[in-house]
């Protein structure tokens, strides 16, 4: 995609002239918003909608998040629509707040989504504007910010709308940065020798929108900040079907209460691992080497009724174990060779959650959703939803990874391991990761760390490379976390929520966040700040005092041989 910088229009040139907006209020009209627009031909094929243009002053906003602080903040909210030349209908919305001048500190923040959303409504931009940065979202052009890629994906059975596609696995993004940075810079005056930081902040598919841009452009962002990413998208999205599998291949589906409490006693048993007992498990590392959870066969669970489901009491059998172990070992093929990895112990078996028949009275598959959209969309290219798994084996998950990382290597799968165009921009990521997250395996990331230091530093040995990479991307996984959250089953540990003000730090002042800043966001211990460990170190308490360890073994378990895939997977 060409970029072609022009000068100012000349309508903005007259505004220039004129006093400078100085309040949010002079700041925020549809006459000065319209002035800073790019002109259509600043991105090739773009046609910027002038008329589109709308303003709303909103002052003394209280914002919450896991991913910054609480603040109160004021901001001009601004739209604004362009469309892609020779595309019938075609029209993509961008939103973008913008502090008032006076708060302004030369930045823009890019922001992500989840699932198939490809943003956050406003959950994510006032992250930014908390820290003087124009904020932006795109609606990607599938029909408004709450509808969501898969509702525009299919254009008839077995005909994808690759438009859709490509605009979801980075284009979208790409043409935000760029409209978005281009429209702060007009709007608040900048000269071309001033300079705009440009950062991102994205979780879950927001991690995989992040590593889209990295990986792709080199000049786009300053630094990332990109959490629990579902990169490897053939991989991730089957693997929310291999615990259902499993649950269908040793026929016994077990009450949501019967995991839980597998989980609950792997917590217990895995929390002094780390050489501090405070009910979060900070080495699932040591946790899956060293311990048996067949020793939580037999031991008495209970639940109240709740949600329409019946009260569930009962003891651990060995077939919930047997299907407990089974999803922990992650997906071989027939031939017991690997496919892929799941989940580290301690993460809840949400993939496995079964529904309760009251006909019946027992326990049956419920398909996980994310992962039958998966296979019915973007594999079977008839529908949205995968209503059976009859006939579905572990080679049947396999042949679906292999297939999807084919036909979606360029789009999707979002994996490509040189990273040297945005290092040598100077770029800087960090990248985090919970350590009981239940839906993107922790491995997953490690792998992708892993993968950029052996392409980016092969003559190096393995000290001197992650060192090389740690200079400016680092990655950190989070004791206890859930997906892209706190976890209520651990509720002590911490979670990185100044994230954006690290990665600022760091890009403007040189900081290096040797450990990354994050903060007990619930539970008795409310408030506490701890440090999480950049990877390979990994953390060991000794009297109330957390390192930073070296430790092979645990770093050994991390590392997977896909051998069932004929392909290297990064």
């Amino acid at each position: 995609m060409r970029s072609i910088w022009v000068p100012l229009t000349a309508a903005l040139a007259a505004l220039t002239d004129a006093a400078t907006p100085s309040t949010l209020a002079e700041l925020c009209t549809n006459s000065i918003a319209k002035a800073a627009l790019p002109p259509s031909e600043f991105i090739q094929g773009i046609t910027i909608d002038s008329d589109s243009v709308t303003t709303d002053v909103v002052t003394n906003s209280s914002v919450s998040s896991d991913f910054y602080p609480s603040a109160t903040i004021s901001y001009c909210n601004v739209t604004f629509a362009y469309s892609h030349d020779g595309i019938d209908g075609d029209q993509v919305l961008l939103e973008i707040w913008l502090p008032a001048p006076s708060d302004f500190q030369n930045r823009w923040l890019s922001t992500g989504g989840g699932g198939y959303a490809i943003n956050s409504g406003d959950q994510s931009l006032p992250g930014g504007v908390m820290y003087g940065a124009a904020s932006g979202m795109t609606d990607g052009g599938f029909g408004g910010f709450s509808n969501n890629a898969d509702t525009a994906m299919l254009l008839a059975n077995g005909t994808l709308n690759y438009e859709t596609l490509y605009m979801f696995a980075y284009k979208a993004h790409r043409e935000l940065s760029l409209l978005g940075k281009a429209f702060t810079r007009n709007i608040y005056g900048l000269s071309d020798s001033d300079k705009l930081y440009a950062y991102y902040q994205g979780c879950s598919e927001g991690g995989r929108e992040g590593w889209s841009q990295v990986q792709r452009y080199g000049d786009e962002w300053d630094g990332a900040i990109i959490g629990a990413p579902a990169f490897r998208w053939s991989f991730q999205q089957t693997q929310h079907l291999y615990s259902n599998v499993v649950e269908k291949t040793l026929n016994y589906y077990p009450s949501p209460c019967e995991l839980d409490k597998i989980v609950n006693e792997t917590i217990l048993a895995c929390d002094p691992m780390d050489g501090k007992t405070d009910g979060v498990v900070a080495r699932t590392d040591l946790c899956l080497l060293d311990f048996n959870i067949t020793s939580i066969e037999g031991q008495s669970y209970a639940c109240a009724a709740s949600r329409g489901t019946p009260a569930q009491n009962g003891t651990v059998s060995a077939q919930a174990i047997q299907v407990a172990q089974t999803i922990l070992n992650g997906l071989h093929d027939s031939d017991g060779r690997r496919v892929y990895f799941s989940y580290q112990p301690t993460a809840a078996f949400d993939d496995a959650e079964t529904q309760y028949n009251a006909t019946t009275g027992t326990w049956e598959l419920d398909i996980d959703q994310l992962g039958g959209e998966y296979i019915a969309l973007l594999v079977h290219k008839n529908g949205t939803t995968l209503d059976s798994l009859d006939g579905v084996t572990y080679d049947t998950l396999k042949d679906w990874m292999i297939a999807g990382m084919q036909e979606y290597f360029s789009t999707l799968q979002t994996t490509w391991p040189d990273l040297t165009p945005f290092h040598n921009n100077g770029g800087k990521v960090i990248h985090y990761h919970g350590d009981a997250d239940f839906s993107i395996p922790t491995a997953a990331s490690i792998r992708f760390w892993e993968s950029v230091r052996t392409i980016m530093y092969p003559n190096q040995d393995y000290n001197a490379s992650a060192d090389a990479l740690n200079d400016w991307y680092r990655l950190y996984t989070i004791p206890g976390a859930g997906h892209c959250a706190p976890n209520d089953a651990m509720p002590n540990g911490p979670f990185p929520q100044t994230n954006l003000a690290v990665m600022i730090d760091w890009v403007e002042n040189g900081v290096t966040p040797t450990t990354l800043n994050a903060t007990v966001l619930q539970g008795e211990h409310e408030g506490e700040n701890q440090q999480l460990c950049a990877w390979p170190l990994r953390p060991l308490w000794t009297n109330d005092t957390m390192e930073c360890v070296y430790d092979q073994r645990s770093i050994d378990s991390w590392h997977y041989d896909l051998d069932a895939v004929p392909m290297p997977v990064y």
